[in-house]
Formats: structure tokens, C-alpha cells, sequence
């Protein structure tokens, strides 16, 4: 660690435990909110839950990123923690706050709407351009075949950055389907980000800080949406999530490679699912139960096994993203490709063979309770909501938190 990375850590400290204490805090106001307003999350044939539970999470985690993090600005720039050559560009940071809150006003919209998916990618877009307006861009990724920089001009540096930004959002969606994974994995890739930010080669001590604050807000609401869920982090979670992961991996010297191998998981099976929907000829997003998270279920794996064993995986390559280089870590991205793939495929053969064709959430209860350990309701945290029979509402649109939906 460099001695501007030893200066700004204990802010980084601070920014990591305000953010989570600011967030666990502000999580049941959020049910409250989420319940009053209708942004619920009901129970359908993709869900693992059995009772419908309000979603908006992502509020809390938006307002505890937002807060704790201009706040620490300010104070880095009262007290010249850092020097002004190692901040980022003003219109960078201002566009990582314009569109973190702006992500969590599209998100929440969908939240309580349920909004198509064309309408989605729109609001990602729109997010995409904000933030390669300001001067955000992919100059160059490594070559893992011959050791050199793959470099782009203006142009082709901007397209790559629309298309990271708005896969970053659409993985982080994929994967955001059993509970506190989603919010679980961006938190070790926060960290990892914010870890490589303080490392001699990277010299980002504000983009550190930033990934820690960051990581904060998401383990301050972790305790909430771990198993057994009583909050979802919702479409404006999945937004604010994938816009903040990739514009932090872009601030300053772009870390794509190391956002690849941390996020190895959500992107492959992001990845693997289109193309296998594709080949069978569906929508890219037509919704089913084919992806990872939900075959470890299929295998027997209780939901929180299955949660745990992905965060180390992520953890794993984690600690691969701090032990190679450049083009290391860009060889370890394509194993995980490859590799991936071929798990998956042989995941949904077995369950092909075995005649599993969806997903039973009486399956994967614990003796038909909570598991022990999880967090008692606090007071003020909205109750999952009753789930209303089925004849009640017999032509209510399915509602869910992604654009992983027909279209």
C-alpha cells in the first residue's frame, strides 16, 4: 500500500461502518415504505419465497451509499487527505451520484409498476450515456494471448463502456434470485475493487474509499434480506448495484479484468443463460429456472448452502484477482468462461434427466421454519405481506424485480 492508500484507509474504515450502520437503519423504514406504496414481491412459479415481501430494498442501500459518501468526499477534500492528483475527475464523481440516485428512481419505478423489459433497458442506457458523458470509457483490456494492451480509440473506448455498464446492471439481475445473494456478491466485489484500489499498482485511494462505503450500505442490508428474507433489494437494488460496480471498476485507471473475475459467477451464468436461450430459440429474457443458483437448489442444496457456497466462489476468485496480473486475471476469466459452461451444462442435463422442471420453495424450507440464526423482525420492519389466493387476482401480470421476464 502506497502512502497516500495508508492515509486515506482510515476514512475508507469509517465510510464501510457508517454506510452499514446508516443502512441496517434505514432497511425497515424501506419495508415500510416498499408495503405502503405496493411494491411487493409475490410468489410465482420462479420464486423460492412463499409469502410475498416488499421490494425496494435498494433504497436504503442508495440513501446509506449516497449520505456516508459525499460525506466522506467532503471531508477527504477539507482535510487534503489526498492529494488532487489522485482524485478522480469531478464530472466522473458527479456522475457516479447523479446516476446512482437516478438508478434508484428507474428501479424503484419498476418496483411498484412493473415495468416491461424494453422500457428497462432503456432507463440502462440512459444510465450507460450519463456516465460516458462525463468521460468514463474502456481505453484498452489485456491481450492473454500475447501479454501486450488491446487499445481503443474514442469511439469503440465508449461503446465498450455502454455495453459494461449496462451488462454489469443485467448480471447483478441474473443472479438476484434467492435471498441475499445478490446484494452478498456485490459486497465482496466492493471490497475486491476497493482492496485493488489501495495496491501500488492501481494508487486509487478515493475510488477505495468509494468501494468501501459502497460495501458498507450492502452488508448493513444483508441482515435483512439474508435467508429468510424480509425485504428484497428489488430492481432499484439490481440498478443502483450494477451502475455503482461498474462505474467504481471504470473510475481512475479502468479495472474491468478484476470486476471480471470477481463477478466471474453472475456474469458466466448471465452469459451461458442467453446463449442457451438462444439456441432454443426464446427470448434472451424469457424467464425460466435455468440458472446456477437455482440447479444447486435442484441438487439438494438448501437455499442457504447454496448462497454460501457462490459467496466462496466469489471470495475465491477474489483473492485470484489480488495474485494475478493483468493478463493472469484475464486467462482465470476465460477457465471460468469455459468452465462455467460446462458446469451449467451439465447441471441442466442432470436435471433434465431426472424430470426436475421447476422449483418447489416448500423444497428448500428447513423443517418448514425460518433456520435458526436468522434475524429477529426489528421494530418498525414491515412483515411479509400475506400472500392473497391465487382467484383473487387470476389475470395479475407476473411482478418481478428484473427485466428476466417475457417481453
Amino acid at each position: 500500500m502506497t502512502q497516500e492508500g495508508a492515509e486515506a484507509l482510515p476514512l475508507a474504515l469509517a465510510g464501510l461502518v457508517l454506510a452499514a450502520l446508516v443502512a441496517f437503519l434505514l432497511t425497515p423504514l424501506a419495508a415500510r415504505f416498499a408495503t405502503a406504496v405496493g411494491a411487493i414481491d409475490r410468489p410465482g412459479e420462479r420464486r423460492v419465497h412463499r409469502e410475498a415481501t416488499p421490494r425496494g430494498g435498494g433504497l436504503a442501500v442508495v440513501i446509506a451509499f449516497l449520505a456516508v459518501g459525499l460525506a466522506v468526499l467532503w471531508y477527504e477534500r477539507q482535510q487534503d487527505v489526498v492529494s488532487t492528483s489522485y482524485r478522480p475527475q469531478p464530472a466522473q464523481l458527479e456522475a457516479l451520484f447523479v446516476g446512482a440516485a437516478l438508478a434508484a428512481v428507474l428501479g424503484f419505478v419498476d418496483d411498484r409498476f412493473d415495468l416491461r423489459a424494453r422500457w428497462q433497458f432503456l432507463g440502462q442506457f440512459a444510465l450507460a450515456l450519463l456516465a460516458v458523458a462525463s468521460g468514463m470509457t474502456i481505453g484498452f483490456i489485456n491481450n492473454p494471448l500475447t501479454g501486450s494492451a488491446i487499445t481503443f480509440g474514442a469511439v469503440a473506448g465508449a461503446v465498450l463502456a455502454v455495453v459494461w455498464i449496462v451488462g454489469m446492471i443485467n448480471s447483478i439481475n441474473f443472479i438476484d434470485g434467492l435471498d441475499g445473494l445478490s446484494s452478498g456478491i456485490a459486497t465482496i466485489a466492493a471490497l475486491t475493487l476497493g482492496g485493488i484500489s489501495f495496491t501500488v499498482t492501481q494508487n486509487q485511494p478515493v475510488v477505495a474509499v468509494l468501494c468501501f462505503t459502497l460495501a458498507g450500505a450492502l452488508a448493513g442490508f444483508l441482515p435483512w434480506n439474508f435467508h429468510p428474507a424480509r425485504i428484497f433489494v428489488g430492481t432499484t437494488g439490481v440498478f443502483v448495484i450494477g451502475y455503482t460496480l461498474a462505474v467504481l471498476s471504470l473510475l481512475g485507471t479502468a479495472k474491468v479484468a478484476v470486476a471480471l473475475l470477481v463477478l466471474g459467477v453472475p456474469i458466466i451464468d448471465t452469459f451461458w443463460i442467453i446463449v442457451r436461450r438462444v439456441a432454443q430459440r426464446s427470448s434472451p429474457f424469457a424467464p425460466d429456472r435455468g440458472h446456477f443458483h437455482h440447479r444447486l437448489l435442484d441438487l439438494g442444496l438448501g437455499h442457504r448452502e447454496a448462497v454460501l457456497l457462490i459467496y466462496a466462489i466469489c471470495a475465491l476468485l477474489a483473492i485470484l484477482s489480488f495474485r494475478l496480473s493483468g493478463t493472469g486475471q484475464m486467462y482465470a476469466f476465460l477457465g471460468i468462461v469455459v468452465g462455467g459452461g460446462l458446469v451449467l451444462y451439465l447441471l441442466t442435463a442432470r436435471a433434465r434427466d431426472t424430470g426436475s422442471s421447476g422449483l418447489d420453495p416448500s423444497a428448500y424450507e428447513e423443517n418448514g421454519r425460518a433456520p435458526a440464526g436468522s434475524p429477529p423482525p426489528a421494530e418498525g420492519l414491515a412483515p411479509a405481506v400475506p400472500h392473497p389466493p391465487a382467484a383473487a387476482e387470476p389475470d395479475a401480470p407476473p411482478i418481478s424485480g428484473s427485466p428476466d421476464r417475457d417481453t
